[in-house]
């Protein structure tokens, strides 16, 4: 079958605790996924809610990638039976739009985001509509060797993703990247306040992560004004990059639109039942940024379908 859209989605399967882009360190560092509880539901919400998007012209085929390929197909057979779908006529063996693939990445590894964006460019020399950058992870505890690995994963892995698979982006098409009420600035010190404001470049967001790393090796983090978070550090680093992403791509008249995400408390194993929303509730605000109106906004931090301070 011929696809008129295309869409990927990174870190799409369901295992809670699976260490998505990292290798499983050893305790006392236990790995949660934060985000992946909230798929296979965004895949599930872009198949519902393609047909009635202004994307609509046809087909749509979606990627639903994991670093585990055990997990990534039991999560694509685990949609394929979804009683959801199923009654909604959405998925292609049952009349409907949209089909769901699964395809292996690790966003911690660029070569396995270069195979990846190799394999796109191949099947669709036109290029792809839509990118989700949901994968990513949260390390119990808070040393040298949770901040790098944190960092690794769910900043420069997602950077490096970022970075892979716009410019395969079509026209008019949308990356978002799936960051966290975490990521607020409230918690760091003026003086780094404004360097994230004011950061013009990625590298400059990336010094940002650099200068953070080094102050935990040195004990300092907390003397320099940085929260003691590998998460929300990296979450900061995401929603930062964002920005700047954003703005370059703004600069190249593509109209290709750039933003980032907190999907909100979700009940998933990370915040231990304590969540408010559901996954598909969770699911709403990344899906919105991939498929709906928004008013041609780019740049912005979202949360609970809307534009928040950072």
């Amino acid at each position: 079958m011929s696809h008129s859209r295309i869409a990927v989605v990174t870190g799409a399967n369901k295992g809670i605790g699976l260490a998505i882009g990292t290798p499983t360190p050893t305790p006392p560092y236990p790995i949660h996924s934060p985000t992946s509880k909230l798929t296979p539901p965004p895949v599930r919400q872009l198949a519902l809610q393609y047909p009635q998007s202004s994307f609509n012209n046809g087909p749509f085929l979606i990627y639903l990638t994991a670093r585990n390929q055990e997990r990534g197909e039991r999560a694509l057979a685990s949609l394929h039976d979804d009683p959801l779908l199923h009654r909604a006529k959405a998925l292609a063996h049952d009349g409907g739009l949209s089909e769901i693939r699964y395809h292996a990445l690790d966003i911690s590894q660029p070569p396995s985001i270069r195979a990846f964006a190799a394999f796109l460019q191949e099947r669709h020399p036109h290029g792809i509509d839509m990118v989700i950058n949901n994968a990513g992870i949260a390390m119990t505890g808070f040393d040298t060797t949770v901040v790098h690995q944190t960092l690794q994963c769910n900043y420069h892995g997602t950077l490096s993703a970022t970075l892979t698979l716009l410019p395969l982006l079509r026209p008019g098409g949308r990356l978002v990247n799936i960051s966290s009420m975490a990521s607020h600035l409230n918690k760091y010190s003026l003086p780094l306040r404004a360097r994230f404001l004011a950061a013009a470049t990625v590298d400059d967001v990336t010094a940002l992560m650099a200068d953070f790393e080094a102050a935990v090796a040195a004990g300092t983090e907390k003397a320099q004004g940085w929260p003691s978070a590998a998460y929300a550090v990296s979450k900061a680093g995401v929603t930062g990059m964002t920005r700047v992403v954003a703005r370059e791509e703004r600069e190249r008249g593509r109209g290709v639109l750039v933003n980032s995400c907190c999907p909100g408390y979700v009940q998933t194993d990370m915040t231990r039942g304590g969540g408010v929303k559901t996954v598909d509730e969770g699911a709403r605000t990344p899906v919105l940024l991939a498929l709906g109106e928004v008013g041609g906004r780019a740049g912005e931090f979202w949360q609970g379908e809307r534009v928040i301070e950072w």
